[in-house]
């Protein structure tokens, strides 16, 4: 299909969508970057689920944002009607020259028709191959290759249109100087002067995690006079009981916990400022990662292909080294299986050794 505006052109206002969870948000960040770098001068906004605008806030390439509020469906469907025909007002009234619809939802596509842009460009998701997702899109990139690419990787090739390479992807995640103080702050309150480690062992879903008592003893062999164990959590009643029983396991005096103390621009503050980063395949993993923070990442039978950390800066362990794992696809998200049991405490502890040059 051929694109309606050349590669060399200049838009003067983009428009990026993607409807995801944290972690997807910050993925994003790579296309956000070349195209900043590719247009300086272009206004690049972004359409996004209300509770994931922290991952992105403070990017500085960053114009505006536009919010779809998952709360308005509990408002009525008029109400729900009027909050989405004022978000397609406001798109419409940004002239947007490009919009690039990273989403695979059937609202991103109506968005995207809808902004009125002579340029739409899109994925041709296999489980989207009729004609109205291509009526939305005037620009179809092909997604043949996408389970061999990592999520950045499947993102950059959204801009294949537009002339722009996916080589030399980055990430990058933003925090404000008043969010770095707030961290200082309940640093020193802490008693923290010196080197430390971030430690997040807890996960939405808790098939991504390993057990407590193999984290534990992982921190009681990390933790030592002089480095200080910050141990750090979402302000989610189950992740919040996971780390005190970690705690209380733990024989170590030289750990503290920030779990659901910190929003997610603190935590980047944090982990920004940390030694080492160790957990498990997360929003937090992603930021550590971002930062170039020194990052060890346990991973299960999610894609690890896919969602691995970004960067050179990594190391990943992964359960599959140590024993037979699932299909991702087969996985019942809500099990309380730990598919991480495999992965032998020594292992982490010199893997996070090799970091710590000890």
């Amino acid at each position: 299909m051929a694109s309606p505006m050349a590669a060399n052109t200049s838009p003067q206002n983009i428009l990026l969508i993607k409807l995801r969870h944290h972690g997807d948000m910050l993925l994003t960040t790579p296309v956000i970057n070349a195209l900043h770098q590719h247009y300086p001068q272009a206004n690049i906004d972004v359409l996004l689920y209300q509770e994931t605008r922290p991952m992105l806030d403070a990017h500085p390439a960053i114009r505006h944002f536009h919010i779809i509020d998952r709360k308005w469906k509990n408002e009525g469907s008029w109400r729900k009607f009027a909050h989405e025909r004022a978000l397609i007002a406001a798109i419409r009234a940004s002239h947007y020259d490009v919009v690039i619809n990273l989403a695979d939802q059937w609202r991103a596509a109506i968005v995207t028709r809808l902004s009125g842009a002579p340029l739409r460009i899109g994925f041709a998701f296999k489980k989207r191959d009729n004609p109205f997702w291509r009526f939305c899109h005037n620009q179809l990139v092909p997604t043949n290759d996408h389970n061999a690419l990592h999520t950045i990787e499947q993102n950059m090739t959204a801009l294949a249109p537009l002339g722009i390479s996916r080589e030399n992807a980055y990430a990058s995640m933003y925090y404000s100087e008043s969010d770095k103080q707030i961290v200082l702050t309940q640093l020193a309150k802490s008693g923290i002067t010196s080197p430390f480690i971030v430690v997040q062992p807890t996960s939405r879903w808790g098939f991504k995690c390993w057990e407590d008592e193999k984290f534990a003893a992982t921190i009681d062999q990390l933790a030592q006079s002089g480095r200080k164990i910050i141990l750090t959590a979402a302000p989610d009643k189950k992740e919040l009981a996971m780390i005190k029983h970690i705690q209380s396991l733990s024989q170590s005096p030289e750990v503290i916990s920030f779990a659901g103390k910190l929003s997610l621009p603190q935590l980047a503050a944090l982990i920004d400022h940390a030694q080492l980063f160790i957990g498990v395949d997360s929003a937090p993993m992603h930021m550590a990662a971002a930062l170039d923070t020194p990052c060890i990442a346990l991973f299960g039978p999610t894609k690890l292909q896919q969602w691995r950390p970004w960067g050179k800066n990594n190391r990943v362990i992964w359960a599959g080294d140590y024993s037979s794992l699932p299909s991702p696809d087969s996985i019942d998200t809500k099990t309380e299986q730990r598919f991480l049991s495999a992965i032998p405490v020594e292992d982490v502890v010199a893997a996070a050794r090799s970091y710590l040059n000890e």
